[in-house]
């Protein structure tokens, strides 16, 4: 046998074990979504949106204190979190580039991302809710926003250093301070990488379920006060899912199956912008 058929057999070999692992893969991802769709789309109904709990063991009312409470959340770290990621990535890679504290920064960013979410609820929880003496929505949104700062910050970072620098050289020479190089030149050309990391990470934050059990806690109440422990979908799945009700279980489907939907159209219109501006 000549080296070229050994080579030919291991790379047939390699594309073999590469495509089965991305069946295994892709066939459990089906089977998750396809449970929840089943589970969950049967138990929808605009009770569910439109009333509040029902007391346990009573059959009825709804999950409009959690939906509202998970948007309250969900926008709070949202205007926290990316912000503050925009900004540190635009440091690290404008002003900072190339340095030690950059690398440093960057390293930590990545870091910060494999960090399990439970650390970091458990961590905003010795910062903001023991010191304070009770849960509070602001605790759970300043958690999310915390998840949410490094995959922005990263982005941001990686799509800034895509754009060349003799935009910027362009930009100098006709007299434009480095602040109006930055707003005008660098944010336009990499706006559409950074608002698909921005996307990407309240896709990441809307199914948190940890952070939340140390920080907003939960409410059985409608409340739209962030200063109190208040409702939000994840724990509520949670604490459904966990319960002794049937009713309680079929609620649980249905908020998974909202939750699952919402992060999916997300993910795909981040996708769709992907495409549409690197074929364009």
């Amino acid at each position: 046998m000549d080296l070229k058929t050994k080579r030919k057999i291991k790379g047939n070999i390699a594309l073999f074990l590469s495509t089965l692992a991305a069946f295994m893969g892709l066939f459990w991802l089906v089977f998750i979504i396809f449970d929840v769709l089943r589970h969950g789309i049967t138990a929808i109904n605009l009770e569910l949106f439109l009333e509040d709990p029902a007391p346990p063991g009573v059959p009825g009312g709804g999950l409009r204190n959690a939906f509202v409470g998970q948007f309250l959340i969900t926008s709070v770290a949202t205007v926290i979190g990316v912000p503050l990621g925009i900004l540190g990535g635009t440091f690290i890679a404008e002003y900072a580039r190339g340095t030690t504290f950059a690398k440093i920064i960057s390293i930590l960013s990545d870091i910060m991302v494999s960090v399990p979410s439970i650390v970091v609820g458990t961590f905003i929880y010795a910062l903001l809710v023991k010191p304070f003496g009770h849960f509070s929505g602001w605790a759970g949104a300043a958690a999310l926003a915390f998840i949410m700062v490094p995959v922005v910050l990263r982005t941001t970072e990686d799509m800034l250093k895509l754009v060349p620098w003799t935009l910027r050289e362009a930009a100098f020479a006709l007299g434009a301070s480095y602040f109006r190089v930055i707003k005008d030149i660098v944010y336009r050309a990499a706006a559409t990488g950074i608002l698909t990391g921005v996307i990407l990470a309240i896709a990441r934050i809307a199914g948190e379920t940890a952070p939340l059990l140390f920080t907003s806690f939960n409410n059985s109440y409608f409340t739209t006060n962030m200063n109190e422990p208040i409702a939000s979908l994840t724990v509520t799945i949670f604490n459904y899912a966990m319960g002794p009700y049937e009713d309680w279980h079929e609620k649980a489907w249905a908020a998974a199956f909202i939750i699952t939907v919402v992060i999916l159209v997300v993910t795909v219109t981040s996708r769709m912008i992907i495409h549409w501006r690197y074929k364009s």
